[in-house]
């Protein structure tokens, strides 16, 4: 019997490419509950406001949002525990090293798609405030451009 495709899911950070100049990114995986893997499963998380942070040589992902699902329920502490990325080392220490230029972490999204739940992670430069100007800009020329072709 041949496998039904799951539709691709995904939690975005939407204000993560607004926010942040974003270099490569990276596919980790996350220390969860089961619990908290049906809840994500069914769409039901967050990363506005999330962030990662290195303690002991140990990347957290901070703030990020899992919310209830009929018949799962969180306590308020639960819901937005700290949780353990899984990752190699070479990748924690190159992530790391980042964070130590001055840079952050950024949590891009959740990928629910197939057996494992993976966050894509990247690194990143706040942009100031008219460096978002600037890009709300040049999106609008861009917009402007291609109406005029057709």
């Amino acid at each position: 019997m041949a496998k039904k495709k799951q539709p691709t899911k995904s939690i975005q950070n939407r204000r993560a490419r607004h926010d942040y100049e974003l270099g490569d990114s990276l596919v980790v995986g996350l220390q969860l509950s089961g619990r908290e893997t049906k809840a994500l499963r069914l769409n039901q998380g967050s990363l506005r406001g999330a962030y990662v942070t290195v303690k002991d040589g140990e990347l957290w992902l901070l703030n990020a949002l899992i919310g209830e699902v009929p018949g799962i329920t969180f306590t308020p502490e639960e819901k937005t525990r700290n949780r353990k990325i899984l990752a190699k080392r070479r990748e924690i220490n190159a992530l790391i090293e980042g964070k130590q230029q001055g840079k952050t972490i950024v949590p891009l999204e959740i990928l629910t798609r197939g057996r494992y739940i993976k966050l894509r992670l990247a690194i990143g430069r706040g942009k100031k405030q008219y460096d978002k100007r600037q890009t709300l800009k040049k999106r609008d020329e861009a917009r402007e451009m291609a109406r005029a072709l057709k």
